[in-house]
């Protein structure tokens, strides 16, 4: 044999002769090691099947434990699916694994693997089925069924689930002894992910529904979906050149996306909106409820302030507690809550939510442990950095304080008796960004930006008080009143509060961070339910409210307050004609020269809730 040929049989010899590879070792999983797994499809009233995933803690097999149960609906799926295959996590944290529940996660009704009709959010009606009655059939079936299941169960979840939970608690289950509404959609349109005011939240919505829509069966991994390129990271070239939203529907949903059309095609607040408003159905509660939001959460800041409100006013259960913190949407389920965009909070908030307020709050009505007293409301409070407790929310004593734009950029603590206007030419077709740096969809922490880049251009009006001599501390919602006119016959107008930092700040030295801000569609000033034209240059009024703060501005800085006619691409354009916007033609987005009227008795104001 020749050498070569030797060496050659030599190495396939010694290839063959090679053990196989040793399989892969899966990485350790607790919640497979402490936990079974079970999958049910739950007969709901009117016979639709709906799928669960259950986590039962092994001791109820080995030593007869027994557990109750901690559910959250979704319509995102409850993945991973097979009853082999375990997520990695369980509960709102991982505090709920250690100490021990069933855990339960449901895929509500038309999504994934439940049975049903595909609906956004199915609205809240009598019969024969809703939310509320499926989440009642689902407790009535596992209570029964699941091993080691306790009559004691514990709902939560965030957003959309968020919503879930919310229904959940209206005509209650009697086991259903504990609710955490977090960060919920409440009412889409007033205030929630979809409108604001009537001005449409576009980034947001547009990069949303991309991956909503309706779906069945088990979804494909997250590498195996088709991501859209849209062919640029810049958000405001790509919304201005989309042109209409009725563009958005042909082009880039290719009209097969009903959820995106029925959001946009509803530019009122009718009986679409109305069918889904979840908070109107908040009465004679009975689980205690632990309803949690967070300060500068971009898109369902609303949702939590107006769930508790509303409890309160509709014969509240026992137990009833708002929780704000300094977080973005979600923000207290992650991370620890030190930090949104520039503006740190000398604390981990999320981390202290979670040990402090969260756990214990299940733990004491499910399980009986723990001494925590809850409050009505326990805030933190931004500028000063710190939590707060109160047993009313908005405070009592926060009293009512008039700011007054006035002339030559000042924001003023008395009347100015003399009347007169500012102005500015608003442009469609120029619009007011919101940021100042390349986004594509609605930057998640805008809500501490700085507002530098606005306060320079000329459509937008500016206004700052002079350097705080003594710390004023605003709780609640800041009401806003404002006498304007246009010349076109509908503007937006966006009202911007805002913490001016001195010039020799730390690191963030003449920071203008965003504390509050809002838009609002003025053709709906007299209601959301009928829009009414401007009559050109005639002055009229606009009256609502910015979301509520807890935010103290430290003495040495300044209060500011912008005012301008677009917010893009956060909003969508107002063409500043009267007419169906998502049909808008380009030449109908038109130039108008917005005034806003200063002193005198009529004076454009805003209130500030302060505590002395």
């Amino acid at each position: 044999m020749k050498p070569a040929l030797a060496l050659l049989s030599l190495a396939a010899f010694t290839l063959q002769a090679q053990p196989p590879a040793p399989p892969a070792v899966p990485a350790p999983n607790p919640i497979r090691e402490n936990y079974s797994k079970f999958e049910y499809r739950i007969p709901a009233r009117d016979g639709v099947k709906l799928f669960v995933s259950v986590y039962v803690p092994k001791d109820v097999f080995s030593d007869s434990k027994t557990y109750p149960i901690m559910m959250s609906r979704t319509p995102y799926s409850v993945a991973p699916y097979g009853a082999d295959i375990y997520r990695t996590s369980v509960g709102p944290s991982e505090l709920f694994s250690k100490e021990k529940y069933i855990f339960v996660y449901a895929d509500v009704r038309g999504r994934y693997m439940s049975q049903g009709t595909p609906a956004q959010l199915m609205p809240h009606k009598s019969a024969p089925t809703n939310e509320s009655t499926d989440t009642y059939d689902t407790i009535e079936w596992l209570i029964k069924h699941v091993p080691g299941a306790e009559p004691k169960v514990g709902m939560w979840g965030i957003s959309q689930p968020g919503f879930y939970a919310s229904a959940g608690m209206i005509d209650a289950h009697p086991a259903l002894l504990a609710v955490s509404p977090q960060a919920p959609v409440t009412d889409y349109y007033l205030g929630d992910d979809d409108y604001h005011n009537g001005a449409f939240m576009l980034a947001a919505n547009f990069g949303f529904y991309h991956n909503f829509q309706p779906r069945k069966g088990d979804p494909a991994p997250p590498e195996a979906r088709i991501q859209p390129n849209f062919g640029t990271p810049d958000g405001y070239r790509f919304f201005l050149d989309m042109g209409s939203l009725a563009n958005s529907d042909e082009k880039y949903f290719k009209n097969s996306n009903p959820f995106w059309t029925e959001v946009i095609r509803n530019t009122t607040y009718n009986s679409f909106w109305e069918s889904r408003s979840i908070w109107k159905h908040l009465k004679n509660v009975k689980p205690a409820v632990l309803t949690v939001g967070g300060w500068f959460d971009a898109e369902d800041l609303q949702g939590p302030l107006r769930t508790f409100s509303t409890l309160e006013k509709n014969n509240p259960p026992a137990s009833n507690t708002l929780v704000m913190g300094p977080w973005t949407h979600g923000g207290f389920a992650r991370g620890d809550g030190d930090r949104v965009g520039n503006v740190t909070f000398g604390s981990k908030t999320s981390a202290y939510f979670r040990e402090t307020i969260e756990f214990p709050f299940f733990q004491k009505i499910l399980k009986g442990k723990g001494e925590t007293k809850f409050p009505k409301a326990w805030v933190f409070e931004t500028g000063t950095n710190q939590w707060r407790k109160f047993d009313v929310w908005p405070p009592k004593a926060a009293k009512s304080t008039d700011l007054f734009p006035a002339e030559k950029g000042v924001l003023a603590w008395q009347r100015p008796a003399k009347e007169t206007a500012d102005e500015y030419v608003s442009d469609p077709n120029k619009p007011v960004p919101y940021v100042a740096v390349t986004s594509f969809n609605m930057k998640g922490d805008y809500m501490t930006e700085d507002q530098r880049f606005a306060a320079t251009r000329t459509d937008v009006l500016v206004y700052q008080t002079d350097v705080l001599d003594h710390d004023v501390s605003v709780f609640g919602p800041i009401p806003v009143d404002l006498k304007v006119s246009t010349s076109g016959t509908d503007s937006d107008f966006v009202v911007k509060i805002i913490d001016v930092y001195p010039g020799d700040y730390p690191q963030l030295g003449g920071y203008q961070q965003l504390v509050r801000g809002e838009p609002f569609r003025g053709k709906f000033r007299k209601s959301f339910e009928t829009p009414v034209a401007f009559k050109p240059d005639q002055p009229d009024r606009i009256t609502f409210a910015l979301p509520d703060v807890a935010h103290t501005f430290r003495a040495g800085h300044r209060i500011m307050v912008q005012i301008q006619s677009s917010w893009f691409p956060l909003t969508d354009r107002n063409p500043q004609k009267f007419l169906d916007i998502p049909n808008a033609a380009p030449s109908d987005f038109v130039k108008a020269t917005e005034r806003v009227y200063l002193g005198g008795a009529e004076a454009t104001k805003i209130s500030l809730p302060i505590i002395e």
